[in-house]
């Protein structure tokens, strides 16, 4: 009796899902979000590129609330469909949302969850996964945003595993992203799940865009933490450490700091920002050594010492989970990429070390490191079963269990 009341709702189950194709794709859009987000998705899925070896998707646009819907710039749109759309569609996205301090529309929300309870696949990118949050659609999932976000969803929704390193994070019927261009890689990864590979690497060059990237948010992490601990008594142990951060100090050093045992300073902390106070330091520690590769000439084992790293192992250890590049390297890939004029201002064009010669050449790691501001205020996977880690840094040990999106 127990088997056949179990079986109908699985049963009832699959016919919903059976009526959701996911090649039917609707993209939710709220009034405030980033036009650059809520393109990606119109783009990948709405235009016809049969002619490319693209197959095609049907594309619906909804409002998720009443519209005109203001983006970027002022500009104003009118979106062809309302929340009733979504009941077609066997894939919702849902490009961004305005703010990640206030709560999205609940019948957006309701909608949400009858399609994912009736078998759609659920797509947030960026900021959108807050949406999907509020939703509950992310409880106990592995989930993903900008990694300037990473810290605030962690905190409001404790029981999402919030990965910041990932370019975005595929959980089977609901998929998460970074922010702006990391939309692209997850559409691309659809696009690649549904039809192959030969028809994701035909839509990239169109799009004019890597079929795969390699790597995560690692290399963008700055030293962002969240504006609410700017009000907090931890606040000034964490301003201590990064003033400090070329001493060596260690997580009972910031406890003792606190007036706190380790383990309350280390339950708050995370309560604070995300992440474990180790895996926060030890984040800081290789910011910290990124800037001193890219702006002075001192040696590998001097830019250990200098960011409180007890040995040049630890740092090259660290730095390689953190960023997948030596120091060397890392710092020869900054020069070698630096506008002509910036790289020798007496006009050799040569990046000089400090005893003058030359500096390495060229090795084929990683991006320099952009800026980003501070303390920012709005709104750029690996497929991963299971985080690991923090909004905001990795673990000692480096790695999350799962497999990379790319190799």
């Amino acid at each position: 009796m127990s088997h056949d009341s179990t079986a109908a709702p699985e049963n009832a189950a699959r016919k919903l899902a059976g009526r959701r194709r996911k090649e039917i794709v609707a993209v939710l859009l709220f009034s405030g979000g980033p036009i650059f987000e809520s393109s990606i998705p119109l783009s990948v899925f709405g235009v016809d590129r049969q002619d490319a070896g693209v197959p095609r998707y049907r594309l619906l646009v909804c409002g998720g609330e009443d519209g005109p819907l203001r983006t970027t710039g002022g500009l104003e749109l009118t979106a062809p469909h309302g929340l009733e759309a979504i009941s077609r569609a066997g894939t919702v996205v849902v490009p961004a949302w305005r703010s990640i301090t206030s709560p999205p529309p609940e019948e957006a929300l309701e909608a949400l969850r009858r399609a994912h309870e009736e078998g759609a696949r659920i797509v947030g990118l960026c900021t959108g996964a807050f949406v999907l949050a509020a939703a509950g659609l992310l409880d106990g999932r592995p989930a993903t945003t900008h990694w300037m976000y990473a810290p605030t969803l962690a905190k409001r929704y404790p029981s999402v595993h919030v990965d910041p390193r990932e370019l975005f994070v595929d959980d089977g019927d609901v998929l998460t992203s970074a922010g702006t261009a990391a939309g692209i890689d997850l559409c691309l990864h659809i696009v690649r799940t549904d039809h192959g590979n030969e028809a994701a690497g035909a839509l990239a060059r169109r799009l004019v865009v890597p079929p795969r990237r390699s790597g995560g948010q690692e290399r963008y992490l700055d030293r962002s933490l969240p504006e609410e601990i700017g009000a907090d008594p931890l606040a000034e142990v964490v301003a201590w450490a990064l003033e400090h951060l070329h001493e060596q100090f260690d997580v009972e050093t910031l406890a003792a700091r606190a007036y706190m045992s380790r383990r309350t300073f280390d339950r708050r902390f995370r309560s604070l920002t995300g992440s474990a106070p180790l895996q926060w330091l030890i984040t800081q520690r290789v910011l910290q050594a990124q800037r001193l590769l890219e702006t002075s000439d001192y040696s590998v084992d001097e830019v250990a010492g200098r960011c409180g790293f007890r040995s040049p192992v630890a740092l090259r250890g660290h730095f390689r989970r953190q960023l997948g590049s030596s120091p060397a390297a890392y710092r020869a890939a900054y020069r070698a990429r630096r506008p002509q004029g910036e790289r020798n201002q007496d006009g050799d064009g040569g990046a000089q070390n400090k005893q003058g010669g030359p500096a390495a050449p060229e090795q084929q790691q990683p991006p320099a490191r952009p800026q980003a501001p501070l303390h920012p205020e709005s709104q750029v996977p690996h497929q991963s079963r299971r985080s690991a880690g923090a909004a905001l840094g990795l673990t000692a040990a480096g790695s999350v269990p799962g497999q990379r999106s790319a190799p």
